[in-house]
């Protein structure tokens, strides 16, 4: 050894006899043990579906009636065959939007879109799974 780290370590020695030893506060374990409680408290948050129950019954109740209503108060005559309702209806959408006209560019934003909301679901749905997974 050289001479400077004989001094280095003299140094060093004298300051750890110097120095006492830190101990931790009286409350120190129940402080630790509340942010441990906090933190468990968060990880454990109940699944809450985005749609609830109510609300899709509510839903498929609606559809329900509109099928009903549709079924039975918009065709005056019980014979026609399902080929003749679709003619019917085919008529009456054709005849509503006939005066409608869209670009190629919002024709292809229409139909994108969709699609791009359903991949950004599938997307979030997995990130939010991974970041709240117990």
């Amino acid at each position: 050894m050289t001479e400077s780290d004989k001094n280095i370590e003299q140094l060093i020695e004298k300051m750890m006899a110097e120095e006492k030893l830190q101990s931790p506060s009286i409350d120190f374990t129940s402080k630790i043990m509340a942010n441990i409680q906090v933190l468990e408290e968060k990880k454990l948050k109940a699944y809450k579906p985005l749609i609830s129950k109510s609300i899709w019954i509510s839903i498929g109740i609606a559809v329900a009636l509109l099928v009903i209503y549709v079924s039975l108060f918009s065709v005056s005559d019980n014979d026609l065959k399902i080929d003749e309702i679709g003619k019917i209806y085919s008529d009456k959408m054709t005849a509503t939007f006939s005066g409608i006209h869209f670009s190629k560019n919002i024709l292809y934003a229409i139909l994108i879109l969709p699609i791009m909301i359903l991949i950004q679901i599938g997307v979030l749905k997995n990130y939010f799974d991974k970041k709240y997974q117990l």
